[in-house]
């Protein structure tokens, strides 16, 4: 945890990347433009030559960072779920109250994003809205087993991992805590996703956030009888 806290680098699996864009002023531009330009033309028409066009360089320079742009995606979804466990960590580690931390770690994976300036070449509102609108086809592909395998989804795996412990702690005797606590951090996008897109079909608006709905979910599922 404290070396969480203390490092504002954040990790993604090497093997995702062929060199760490974090490492060179070019590399944090293909991830800030990366993103920008995802956002604006949707993930199936983004492609290498079109982000070179746009950051003024070569496509030729962002294949020695990433391979495809399949990589690409997985490295921008492991960087915000990576993101929001920092954020998690850092909003709970000084809560001793089991039920006051679990409350507040809903609330970090269900809100709406808030930029972060720690983070200059990512815009994490942005970024956000390309993982609920994305981030399935990061692993919803043939290779997935075998990425997931290569640690690919490491860091998501690790958040979802990160929650269910604090799920158990509040109800050791609860049997689905794994199964709630991917519920949430997989259907806080969904909603967030309804409430932008089908109004309709969804109770989170204006006064009702996913929040709300995911705080009343957990607590009335672990509920002791």
């Amino acid at each position: 945890m404290i070396n969480l806290l203390s490092n504002l680098k954040i990790s993604v699996p090497e093997n995702i990347f062929l060199k760490d864009p974090q490492s060179s002023n070019l590399g944090k531009r293909i991830i800030e433009h990366s993103i920008l330009l995802i956002d604006e033309i949707g993930f199936d028409a983004f492609t290498f030559k079109k982000l070179g066009a746009r950051i003024g360089s070569n496509e030729s320079s962002i294949y020695r960072y990433f391979e495809s742009k399949h990589k690409l995606l997985v490295y921008l979804t492991s960087w915000y779920w990576a993101w929001v466990e920092y954020q998690l960590v850092f909003a709970t580690h000084s809560i001793s109250d089991i039920n006051e931390k679990l409350e507040r770690a809903i609330e970090i994976v269900t809100r709406e994003t808030k930029e972060d300036t720690a983070f200059s070449h990512v815009n994490e509102i942005v970024l956000n809205k390309i993982i609920i609108n994305e981030s399935s086809k990061s692993y919803m592909t043939k290779d997935v087993d075998t990425e997931n395998q290569e640690g690919y989804f490491r860091i998501y795996k690790q958040l979802v991992l990160r929650l269910k412990e604090m799920i158990s702690n509040v109800n050791p005797e609860y049997n689905y805590s794994l199964s709630l606590s991917s519920t949430v951090v997989e259907g806080a996008l969904h909603q967030h996703f309804l409430k932008d897109h089908f109004k309709s079909i969804t109770d989170c608006d204006t006064s009702t956030t996913p929040t709300d709905f995911f705080q009343n979910l957990v607590f009335n599922a672990i509920k002791k009888v």
